[in-house]
């Protein structure tokens, strides 16, 4: 097979791959036959009732929004207790990394997709520097878009290192990070895999701890998932409740889900993958906005299991909102293209999944994005009931269903608001006090781009709204 034909069958491969050989995981078309079916029957369902009963529709309404936010709650309530004694991850101690010899480490294979990254380009070379690992072992890929121009000529300004390999991707629809690292994956040589971000500054020795972890870890334990956090959160209030939330997801709740029956939903980046067993399972989505969610279930419907690894990795935090926004849009986005993949099949779901992590899957990838888009309304209407008090409102609410929706009201809001407080205290950030007393805020700005990611979700479900790095850096002075 001569360059071009390797290139060219690894980008069908990229794009392609999972849509043939796994047609039921793949996020190519946003709902299937049968899920177009299912809405129309439902929607016609609800519009009709609303003509012909709308006091019965809208009890029906009203009263499955709150039996969903009061499963939210008793969930939320069981996550919180395990979060205050979260499972354990493997900690390898920096002695214990160093003592394997260079001769008895894999090779591992570094993907890092870069797009649009002129600006940071130089220190994301650096930072792939700083990794303690052989070179000899290293199969470090920089992934670049063939058409993106300035990066290109950034990196080749920066002389990266012999040992890293500049991979330039085709131009191709889907223009996704999961297609670039479909394709790099193409030519892995590692026994592991892991990802980093442009952006990313990961614990130099986080590749030797995954080593020592995997020969510590149950053979089922496909995965190691690296903590995540920020370096630049007291930038702004933005990213001081960014660095909260990251505190709580990685520090709290990922380990008490790793410790449980519910798939874990992978961070995007610093997450280590056995290449057989990524292969296996048909590697990326390249249509799903959020690969890394769909990747964590993926695996645990094949029969793998993911733990954490007390390692670091750190990134840039938003500082800008109208970035955020786009950010977090994709990132909801790409959660309700995992549910409606994942519950094509419900039925099979529940047998590969188990009935609590079935359960555990639904409320935390399909309620909690829906609840995310009713937030602001059912706050609106909350406002109405208690400034207004119309007869309306207290039709479809009568109290069988009144009473659970104001003590999931008020008891799930309490609970999140107490679990920031909960979190800075564990984790010793008194800086983050005002972030956390302020935190309904940004759950207004998450429900907002909640609204706007359903919305592209129906337009324009595969756009990968690229996010901007290096503001993290002061802007220059002109120059006299």
């Amino acid at each position: 097979m001569s360059p071009a034909e390797r290139e060219g069958y690894a980008l069908r491969e990229s794009v392609d791959g999972l849509r043939l050989r796994h047609p039921e995981y793949s996020a190519s078309h946003v709902l299937t036959g049968i899920q177009w079916i299912a809405l129309a029957v439902l929607v016609g369902a609800a519009a009709l009732g609303l003509v012909l009963a709308p006091l019965a529709a809208g009890l029906a309404v009203s009263g499955t929004i709150t039996a969903v936010y009061v499963a939210l709650l008793v969930r939320n309530i069981a996550m919180f207790r395990r979060l205050l004694t979260p499972s354990a991850g493997f900690e390898v101690s920096d002695a214990e990394a160093r003592a394997l010899s260079d001769d008895a480490l894999p090779c591992y294979t570094v993907l890092v997709p870069a797009f649009g990254e002129p600006e940071i380009i130089a220190s994301t070379l650096q930072a792939l520097e700083g990794l303690e690992y052989p070179r000899t072992r290293l199969d470090v890929k920089l992934l670049l878009e063939a058409d993106d121009q300035a990066t290109r000529a950034a990196v080749v300004a920066a002389r990266p290192a012999p040992h890293i390999d500049v991979v330039l991707v085709p131009p191709a629809q889907p223009r996704t990070k999961p297609k670039a690292l479909n394709y790099g994956l193409s030519s892995a040589r590692g026994d592991y895999v892991t990802i980093y971000d442009a952006e990313d500054r990961p614990d130099p020795l986080q590749l030797r701890r995954a080593v020592v972890a995997f020969s510590r870890a149950n053979r089922r334990v496909a995965c190691l998932q690296a903590k995540l956090d920020y370096h630049n959160p007291g930038q702004n209030l933005l990213t001081a409740w960014f660095r909260l939330e990251y505190l709580t997801w990685f520090g709290f709740t990922l380990p008490a889900i790793a410790g449980g029956s519910t798939p874990v939903p992978l961070g995007g980046t610093s997450m280590h993958i056995k290449t057989t067993a990524l292969k296996a399972i048909g590697a990326w989505d390249p249509h799903n906005v959020t690969e890394d969610c769909d990747l964590g279930v993926r695996l645990y419907r094949n029969g793998y299991r993911t733990a954490i690894l007390e390692s670091t990795t750190y990134e840039e935090a938003n500082s800008d909102i109208i970035n955020w926004v786009k950010q977090r849009s994709r990132w909801v986005k790409g959660y309700a293209q995992c549910w409606l993949v994942h519950m094509r099949h419900p039925i099979r779901l529940r047998r590969e999944l188990g009935t609590r992590g079935f359960i555990g899957f639904n409320l935390m990838v399909g309620a909690t994005t829906l609840t995310s888009v009713l937030n602001p309304f059912l706050w609106t209407l909350t406002a109405i009931w208690f400034t207004l008090h119309p007869s309306f409102i207290q039709s479809v609410f009568p109290d069988p269903i009144y009473y659970p929706a104001m003590l999931s009201l008020l008891a799930g809001n309490c609970l999140a608001y107490y679990g920031g407080i909960v979190t800075l205290r564990s984790t010793d950030q008194p800086d983050l006090l005002t972030a956390a007393l302020l935190m309904p805020l940004y759950w207004i700005l998450m429900s907002l781009a909640s609204i706007r990611a359903l919305l592209q979700l129906l337009v324009s479900p595969f756009v990968w709204e690229k996010t901007v790095h290096g503001l993290d850096r002061p802007v220059p002075e002109p120059r006299a």
